[in-house]
């Protein structure tokens, strides 16, 4: 039944298509693989209805469905996979409600203003709605355009009169037409959803990436429109713009460009996650008491973080990294990584700390997988991170562990299809994700410090490996760029072990290093850690850190 609903609603859109085609319209590129977006035409309906899924299809048994009505800040490009680089915050919206109580689903479409979605989409979302469901409307960004246009006749007046009018012929469809106001189309589908005994939410749209001569990412003027309309018609309404804005003006300039791509209003991931958060945040605090149903359906809302640890009155260190600093660290014959070493460097009258390494870890996947995100919430002003990345990080790209990056310290990024499930994702070199890191930190008002990754037991040349023309390259050319601190605990440790463990020949050398080591050339036995970790207090001490203040004398 579900599928039959599907194919006749891509049909309905299908005819629609062929006739606007009849019309002059069939001269539009035909999407593959996107690298811009491709909006409101007759191809990009078609087939981005073959890519949503049909209007209340989600629905699992008698749950209700949230459904999102917008644009391409919602839902970007015809098939909405991030093949452009581009994210619409639709698609990580459901990461915050139980799928066991309700289904999320996304039928916004790019180019859509008020009217052409409630003119051309709605009727079928419409049609879907069951008492008890929830519907989102965010949109706005393409109501100031033309009315009558060939092309997409889609501009509506501004404001919220619900008596002005424009009538005229539309070229597009190719008949009369009237326009009314921005607050005259959200009433109608306030009253829609309403009469199908759902529940309207109004939203504010997403920022963009301006800002205005006060220094801040300018508000829309939409957001009082839409205010107004749910104030009068006694709806919720949560303010995207300005949560998401407010997050905005507290970023760098590089940060906040980074959350947008392409151009000055598509999002990357990094901004659709953070206009997905600030959605969820707008509902789950909210205190109108019409939304606490929904409420009661969401999850994940609050901000995850490491630090638990953290005593009052003392700063906090928190260690990242891969395996070189977290390994197993249990068995006295087994791999360690040199954080689980750290109390035998820092003060703990003075500072605690926190290892928040992964074994295997990458900088790409140390962020994607969210640990990074609770460092950073768990940031305070004086606290310390430690940085340290690399031995995972020059690897396959798009194979299943997805951790490799772009060899580089450049500030540079590339769309890459992951072989495991097809998914797109915008990937950047090295250098981009220490330098996020690091301005993250310095955001919090905490200290960044840069640590160089420990050496391996090879002896190329009968000579300790130092890979100083690569990371060591990058982690300097990022240091030049920021200005961060930079303890070179690399260089240190293999003094260290050049002057310990050199032999007659690279074998013998590597053989007497071999105590330092566990299982591999690369991961640390307990000794190892001991060494490194001490590489790294007399690397603090080298740079003056103001760190070192709070090692064991």
């Amino acid at each position: 039944m579900i599928q039959m609903k599907k194919f006749l609603l891509f049909m309905t859109l299908a005819a629609s298509a062929a006739q606007m085609s009849a019309q002059g319209f069939d001269n539009l590129p035909i999407p593959a693989v996107e690298e811009k977006v491709i909006d409101n035409t007759p191809d990009s309906i078609a087939k981005a209805l073959m890519n949503r899924p049909a209007p209340g299809s989600t629905r699992q048994g008698e749950n209700p469905v949230l459904f999102l009505i917008g644009n391409s800040t919602m839902r970007n490009g015809t098939m909405g996979n991030g093949s452009n680089g581009q994210w619409g915050w639709g698609y990580f919206a459901n990461k915050y409600f139980d799928g066991r109580k309700i289904s999320v689903e996304n039928q916004a479409l790019g180019g859509m203003s008020t009217r052409n979605f409630y003119t051309d989409l709605w009727p079928a979302v419409r049609e879907a709605l069951k008492p008890g469901d929830w519907v989102i409307v965010s949109i706005g960004h393409n109501d100031k355009a033309d009315f009558f246009d060939k092309k997409r006749a889609r501009g509506v007046i501004d404001g919220v009169d619900p008596d002005t009018m424009i009538v005229g012929f539309n070229e597009r469809k190719q008949i009369p037409d009237t326009v009314y106001s921005y607050g005259h189309y959200l009433r109608l589908y306030i009253k829609d959803i309403r009469q199908a005994g759902a529940n309207p939410i109004l939203m504010s749209l997403t920022p963009r990436d301006a800002y205005g001569p006060d220094g801040r990412i300018v508000r829309k003027p939409q957001t009082q429109w839409a205010s107004y309309v749910a104030a009068t018609e006694g709806v919720p309404f949560v303010d995207l713009n300005e949560i998401s804005g407010a997050k905005i003006d507290r970023f760098s300039p590089w940060k906040e460009k980074y959350h947008f791509y392409g151009d000055h209003i598509h999002t990357s991931a990094y901004g659709a996650e953070l206009n997905a958060r600030s959605a969820a945040e707008g509902l789950y605090y909210s205190h109108n008491p019409q939304l606490k149903p929904l409420q009661a359906m969401m999850t994940g809302v609050e901000l995850p973080a490491y630090g638990e640890g953290r005593e009052p009155g003392k700063p906090m260190v928190f260690i990242t990294g891969d395996s070189t600093v977290k390994n197993f660290d249990q068995d006295e014959d087994g791999m360690w990584g040199w954080g689980s070493q750290a109390g035998l460097i820092f003060d703990p009258a003075k500072i605690t700390w926190e290892n928040v390494a992964m074994a295997g870890r990458s900088t790409r996947r140390y962020i994607n997988e969210g640990r990074w995100e609770r460092v950073y919430n768990a940031l305070q002003p004086g606290d310390f991170v430690l940085i340290q990345f690399g031995h995972n990080d020059i690897c396959s790209i798009t194979d299943a562990k997805e951790r490799g990056v772009i060899a580089s310290a450049a500030d540079t990024c590339h769309v890459y299809q992951m072989e495991k499930d097809g998914r797109y994702e915008l990937v950047y070199s090295f250098g981009w994700y220490l330098r996020k890191m690091i301005d993250d930190t310095m955001e919090k008002g905490a200290t960044p410090i840069l640590l160089s990754l420990t050496p391996r037991n090879e002896w190329p040349g009968n000579k300790i490996e130092r890979r100083n023309d690569s990371y060591g390259q990058w982690y300097r050319e990022v240091v030049a760029q920021t200005g961060v601190a930079f303890a070179d605990v690399h260089n240190i440790s293999a003094d260290f072990l050049e002057k310990k463990c050199h032999s007659s020949s690279d074998e013998k050398s590597k053989a007497r290093a071999a105590k330092y080591f566990n299982h591999d050339h690369t991961h640390t036995s307990k000794l190892g850690a001991q060494m490194n970790a001490r590489s790294v207090a007399t690397a603090l001490r080298a740079i003056h850190s103001p760190l070192a203040n709070y090692l064991r004398k």
